[in-house]
């Protein structure tokens, strides 16, 4: 209670000594000294001492600004450029900065400046924006500072000069302006102008993420979160992350969620996850779009709800995102949450294999005989096995225009070097035959091996003839037995027949131990 009666106390003290300064300064003001009439204005602004009332302001600022003060031009020129106390008119802004930036006024060359930059107010003139922004740099304003370093960096209204550019960007920077401080460390960190020094660019980041700059906070959080010039930190990368993101980054809202969703470095956490993935999604970025339609659409986290995942995958498809364009496809060729419209699913497989969408490419192949080739060869080309493996049927095919052995050879090489079954049991039939490369057993039995392994029963089946036979491997019955029992089992029919011819060459004890591995492999 003491405390809060001492505070009433200081308060009324306050608000006294207020009043008191405003009936001073207005009486000066009534008498027409100009810095009383600015003061005045200052007052009704902030409402010290006084009601807050901008159209008195402005009027006390004009007394002032027409007297000549610079400060009160100043003032009154903000007051028409934000329509404060008075309708918003940006010729009236650019007459008043004019008056106070002729006088030398930096934040006024600045302001005036920026309306030449932009033509607001008054046709845009470059060379009116430099001369403005260089006579308030020369004072030392560090807003002005950048502008000319981003006017000589991008060469507008000046010839590109990257090093003059480095220079203004410099004294902001030493001046605790965080966008050129940000600036100077992205310039060190791709050693464009000046010598690459990658701590010169982590000192110059933290500097400006220090002060709350958010694309700085992202950059240091992307650094600790991939290990980038930094030590890998989990930690540290959602400490800044967090900053960036709490200030609207869109970027670093996804990236926490990416962090949180998958609990590297940290332990995992879903519901947050789900936050921040929401907070970038709300604000447009595609990555966070997409990523919440794919948990509403097989309810990770939330109710399962098409709809809602059509929605999401929509926004982002819309935005260009390749992997949200495949996935609305798909629910519009399923008819789940949208009504079923195969032609509009092509439509988005389309938008996203052409942006170089793996599955997008591939499911066009699937669906338009007429461009398969095309869209196989697409996603093989960016080692997709399954692309490879059609890719190498259709090469194979007769009927296609476009038959080609040793192509087909080759793609089926290169998805069974992936572990393609399929491609694994082609290749094995090739060396087999001999078709389209000399024959070798050897190579045959390696390959029906590979996909055998991988529980394809055609291969089981010619594993276990080889084996019987001693074609390309040691003759073994015991294996032979084996592999044809486990082709049997998936249904591959003449296995039956051979595993009884094998039986029938066995003595008891050799069967026994067969019949003993294809129990113990079961």
């Amino acid at each position: 209670m003491p405390d809060s009666a001492a505070h009433h106390t200081a308060a009324h003290h306050t608000a006294a000594h207020h009043t008191a300064e405003f009936l001073r300064v207005k009486a000066l003001a009534e008498r027409g000294v100009a810095s009383a009439q600015h003061s005045l204005g200052f007052m009704y602004v902030n409402g010290q001492g006084v009601p807050k009332n901008d159209e008195l302001a402005v009027a006390w600022y004009r007394m002032a600004a027409s007297a000549g003060l610079e400060q009160a031009q100043y003032n009154l020129g903000v007051m028409y450029q934000k329509g404060q106390g008075v309708p918003q008119d940006l010729g009236q802004a650019v007459y008043w900065y004019t008056q106070a930036a002729e006088q030398g006024y930096a934040a006024a060359q600045y302001n005036l400046g920026w309306l030449y930059a932009k033509g607001q107010g008054i046709p845009a003139d470059v060379q009116q924006a430099m001369h403005w922004f260089g006579k308030a740099a020369s004072q030392g304003d560090p807003g002005a500072q950048h502008n000319l370093g981003m006017m000589y960096e991008g060469g507008k209204g000046v010839a590109q000069d990257v090093e003059r550019a480095i220079e203004w960007y410099r004294r902001a920077a030493e001046q605790n302006y965080a966008r050129s401080q940000f600036a100077l460390a992205l310039r060190y960190d791709s050693g464009q102008g000046i010598d690459r020094d990658v701590q010169q660019a982590i000192h110059w980041f933290r500097k400006a993420a220090e002060q709350g700059y958010a694309p700085a906070q992202f950059n240091l959080g992307l650094r600790y979160d991939k290990g980038q010039d930094l030590p890998q930190d989990s930690e540290k990368a959602i400490l800044w992350y967090g900053r960036a993101g709490e200030q609207g980054h869109a970027s670093s809202q996804f990236n926490l969620a990416l962090i949180h969703d998958s609990g590297h470095g940290v332990a995992r956490d879903p519901d947050l996850a789900l936050h921040w993935f929401r907070k970038a999604a709300e604000q447009g970025h595609a990555g966070a779009q997409d990523n919440l339609g794919l948990r509403y659409e097989h309810g990770q986290g939330v109710e399962q709800d098409y709809a809602i995942a059509a929605d999401w995958y929509r926004k982002a498809a819309e935005q260009g995102s390749a992997g949200a364009q495949y996935h609305l496809g798909q629910l519009l060729d399923a008819g789940h949450g949208v009504p079923q419209d195969q032609a509009q699913a092509l439509a988005w497989f389309r938008k996203a294999a052409e942006q170089g969408h793996l599955r997008a490419q591939f499911d066009l192949a699937m669906r338009l005989e007429d461009e398969a080739m095309h869209w196989y060869r697409k996603a093989a080309d960016q080692d997709y096995a399954p692309a490879q493996y059609m890719l190498g049927q259709l090469l194979d095919r007769d009927d296609t225009g476009t038959i080609d052995p040793r192509q087909a050879y080759e793609w089926y090489r290169k998805a069974a070097d992936q572990g393609h079954a399929l491609a694994q049991f082609a290749l094995g039939l090739r060396y087999d035959s001999g078709h389209g490369v000399e024959r070798d057993y050897e190579a045959a039995h390696f390959w029906y091996l590979c996909a055998a392994r991988q529980g394809h029963a055609r291969a089981q089946f010619n594993l276990g003839v080889m084996y019987a036979s001693g074609q390309g491997v040691s003759k073994d019955l015991v294996e032979a037995y084996a592999w044809l029992h486990r082709a049997g089992a998936a249904g591959v029919i003449p296995a039956t027949s051979y595993i009884q011819r094998i039986a029938a060459r066995m003595d008891p004890h050799l069967l026994a131990q067969a019949n003993g591995y294809v129990v113990g492999a079961a």
